[in-house]
């Protein structure tokens, strides 16, 4: 009888050793995206790339970020383990100044949340001399 329960146990461990524990795994590309200098109005979106490394579906249940000039997209269907998505996110550039910005990113994964970082500067537009356009002239002011 001890050499039976002994099997079964001998046996129980095998699968325990050989179970995988279904997780989805996050992994992007790069977490933080510089814009470098970016003139006003110019193209605020960009993309964070991500591949779910994991053994099971990966689903992202929030995505946001710390202003409102900052607009994060999610994909709205899960990740199937080995494919790639994206996280869209888009700048308002009509803001002059730094680009410091937060985007957190909530999801089933083992490292549930991941934190994405946007930087860079929006400026002016400049003409070729790098001065700043100006509509009309001092003298066309004036009158």
């Amino acid at each position: 009888m001890k050499k039976i329960l002994l099997i079964i146990f001998a046996i129980g461990l095998n699968f325990n050793l050989f179970s995988q524990e279904k997780i989805a795994k996050i992994n992007f590309e790069t977490t933080e995206i510089d814009y470098g200098v970016i003139e006003k109005g110019s193209n605020g979106i960009r993309d964070f790339k991500f591949t779910n490394d994991g053994n099971s579906p990966l689903i992202i249940t929030n995505v946001k970020s710390t202003c409102g000039c900052t607009i994060p997209k999610k994909p709205n269907k899960p990740v199937l383990p080995g494919e790639s998505e994206k996280i869209q996110v888009k700048y308002d550039t009509n803001r002059i100044g730094l680009i410091r910005k937060s985007i957190y990113v909530s999801s089933n994964a083992q490292n549930s949340t991941v934190i994405l970082r946007i930087t860079g500067k929006v400026t002016n537009k400049v003409n070729s001399t790098g001065l700043e356009k100006k509509s009309k002239s001092l003298i066309e002011e004036e009158y």
